[in-house]
């Protein structure tokens, strides 16, 4: 419990989704009593007037927005224009209504897929702008960019208290399982539980392995977002991450050893492989509002795989 969220109210966008469910969670341990699911089946924020409604029918002190419409490599490669659209026009059109209806304070999640392809790592947050993102996700990557643009814009011209984090890629329990859509770490668990039980002795996966990624178990994300939003109050941009950088050999190799897998692991090479490296630096969360992952990632894979196979029994 802490008194900063006494009385609050606050709406959580992408409330009942992956992340959104540990946000919600978090904002309850700490007392908060008014927190506002967002479903959008009741409030599609790509539309304006939508975004209106919501604002006036909860009346927010908090506005934490974690809606988007997201996907894996190959969901991005077959919806490069409704990823960008959809996602430029729901953060557009919500924090115009935030600002227009006075909302005390937002707070929105950026993607590490906005940094550019080559940035040199560890991603820092002044390196957002050095060059184009990775080609398969630019256009999601940037329209959540966008936010970051209209955050400090506002800001300036409207002294509107906004916030927007970058996050590295989430896992964990109640992660998105399907093939076509799913990221790296689901798509492993399902590919290598699936084949062991088929009795399959070999997996195929995208690209040659080398690329690097770094991974956050959704409930420090959560933690970093509620911490966020109590104590920063600023536009700068910041990373939220682990600090911990693996290639996806050898995440494939540690998430078949754990999964009880012992077949081989193919290569499919004439699939891309995404950026090449991906680590953030996560000093200025750990130093402006004292944000530090606390699940190693073995841990979280371990959590992780046994709520899938919980789920698919």
């Amino acid at each position: 419990m802490t008194e900063h969220w006494a009385g609050k109210r606050v709406v959580v966008t992408g409330g009942a989704g992956f992340l959104g469910g540990f946000v919600v969670q978090a904002l309850r341990a700490r007392g908060a009593e008014q927190v506002f699911v967002v479903r959008s089946r009741d409030y599609d924020l790509v539309d304006g007037q939508a975004c209106r409604r919501l604002v006036t029918d909860t009346r927010p002190d908090v506005v934490i927005h974690l809606a988007a419409r997201v996907g894996g490599i190959g969901a991005n490669q077959r919806n490069p224009g409704l990823y960008l659209y959809d996602n430029a026009m729901m953060g557009l059109q919500l924090l115009e209504q935030c600002r227009v209806a006075g909302v005390p304070k937002v707070v929105a999640l950026g993607t590490i897929c906005a940094y550019p392809k080559h940035a040199p790592v560890p991603f820092r947050e002044e390196d957002l702008w050095n060059g184009y993102p990775e080609e398969t996700n630019a256009p999601y990557g940037i329209a959540k960019k966008l936010l970051l643009v209209q955050s400090q814009a506002y800001r300036q011209q409207y002294g509107m208290n906004s916030v927007v984090l970058f996050p590295v890629n989430l896992y964990g329990p109640g992660d998105n399982f399907d093939l076509e859509t799913s990221h790296v770490i689901p798509a492993l668990i399902r590919k290598c539980i699936t084949a062991r039980e088929e009795g399959r002795g070999e997996i195929t996966l995208w690209g040659d392995g080398s690329p690097t990624r770094e991974f956050l178990y959704v409930e420090d994300a959560a933690e970093g977002i509620v911490l966020a939003a109590e104590r920063y109050d600023a536009s700068d941009p910041v990373n939220l991450g682990s600090g911990e950088e693996i290639t996806i050999r050898d995440l494939a190799r540690q998430v078949a050893d754990l999964t009880g897998f012992a077949g081989r692991i193919a290569w499919d090479t004439s699939k891309p492989n995404g950026q090449p490296r991906r680590r953030l630096d996560v000093t200025r969360a750990r130093e402006w509002f004292g944000f530090t992952a606390r699940t190693p990632l073995g841990e979280g894979l371990r959590r992780t795989i046994t709520f899938f196979e919980g789920q698919s029994r």
